[in-house]
């Protein structure tokens, strides 16, 4: 059975992030086509200052006019962009670099995340530090500091869209059971990966079954409660290994594994590097 591939941002950009401008008619609808239906293991955001666009996000048409903002979650299914008529910026993002409270604010849309549409001033916010961000993202100059520049004006752009949704007072349609799960879990799942990694003790603290925690998971990305608990155990990783000066085998205890070689082959199953080539590639 053909299952829906899962394309990851490490195959295409090894310092967690990919950034380019389209102007209208350079997306080209053949490639639209042969890239297909799937999943990214990475959020994407859409800045759209002209024309207008379409996605399919699971199995639901989203269409939006510029000037619009739009975001699609890691293990959302959908198609590529839509946009021979539009303009506007594509950043795909790492999760790690995607700071908790961020990541609250847009993991809480699913699955009714809608196009916000930007006021003037926050397209001029917006536009202003992508181009800046694209600008010292290409133009690697040796600097020791090349990529803390590069990850501080992508906070700066998280933060601006965050702010954005936080002020969105459409309306919204009550969650369903399983998205409320989702919810659930993924903030019992932020707040215990350390120490936590079994399905059934989080199905526990929700007071539901393993098998209805999974049902729910699988209702609302697709995916089971195992995927999603080792997708937070690696992002862990990757922030210890970015952010901190532990060793590997430091890291690796710190996080529930004792056995230091048995985790670097797990990172290197799920990230397709090992821990030091990793955080070799983030502090360049």
């Amino acid at each position: 059975m053909k299952d829906i591939p899962i394309h990851q941002l490490q195959a295409r950009a090894v310092t967690g992030l990919e950034i380019s401008y389209f102007a209208p008619g350079e997306v080209d609808t053949d490639e639209v086509q042969a890239l297909g239906i799937h999943r990214d293991d990475h959020y994407i955001f859409f800045l759209l200052d002209e024309g207008n666009a379409s996605l399919m996000v699971d199995f639901r048409d989203m269409y939006f006019t510029a000037p619009a903002l739009y975001y699609i979650l890691p293990g959302q299914v959908h198609k590529r962009i839509e946009a021979e008529k539009a303009g506007g910026w594509f950043i795909a993002i790492d999760p790690m670099l995607v700071a908790q409270d961020y990541r609250t604010v847009f993991d809480d849309q699913l699955p009714f995340q809608q196009p916000y549409m930007v006021s003037p001033q926050q397209l001029a916010q917006c536009s202003g530090t992508l181009r800046l961000l694209t600008e010292r993202y290409e133009n690697e100059d040796g600097s020791p500091f090349y990529l803390p520049v590069v990850h501080s004006l992508l906070q700066s752009f998280l933060g601006m869209a965050a702010s954005c949704y936080c002020l969105h007072t459409g309306p919204r349609e009550q969650p369903s059971r399983p998205v409320q799960i989702t919810q659930q879990f993924k903030r019992l799942l932020a707040a215990n990966i350390r120490t936590v990694k079994s399905p059934s003790a989080y199905a526990a603290m929700l007071n539901i079954s393993e098998t209805y925690l999974n049902e729910a998971l699988r209702k609302t990305s697709g995916l089971p409660v195992s995927y999603w608990i080792m997708q937070e155990v690696m992002l862990e990783a990757k922030r210890l290994l970015y952010y901190g000066d532990m060793n590997v085998k430091e890291i690796a205890h710190l996080l529930g594994y004792p056995d230091p070689t048995y985790f670097s082959k797990l990172f290197k199953k799920t990230a397709g590097t090992t821990p030091l080539a990793f955080r070799e590639s983030y502090r360049k």
